[in-house]
């Protein structure tokens, strides 16, 4: 399978948000299961985090970034020496509830 075509399944995929097993094998993508491992193989390699950052150099030398609407949040940036710990939750299991039937 090209590559090209593996992409634009897995594109279509994401698009429509329709199961990897149910891509139309009609539309010459192959199967869902080639997208899906090809979309695995690549995450691992690191091919999505090059094509971004590619991506944003060109829009960079482009003039169209607005840095001025940027959001980081925790999920993305972790905190500044790994923030405080938190207490363990305390369990509160008297005992087991009656049954209902």
């Amino acid at each position: 399978m090209p590559d090209r075509a593996a992409l634009e399944g897995i594109l279509y995929v994401l698009k429509t948000g329709i199961g990897w097993q149910h891509l139309p094998h009609q539309l010459g993508y192959g199967s869902g299961m080639t997208c899906w491992r090809r979309l695995r193989d690549w995450h691992a390699a690191g091919v999505f985090t090059r094509l971004h950052h590619v991506l944003l150099d060109r829009m960079a030398q482009a003039h169209q970034l607005d840095w001025t609407r940027a959001c980081v949040d925790s999920t993305s940036v972790p905190a500044a020496r790994g923030g405080p710990k938190r207490a363990r939750t305390p369990r509160i299991v008297a005992g087991l509830a009656a049954s209902v039937m």
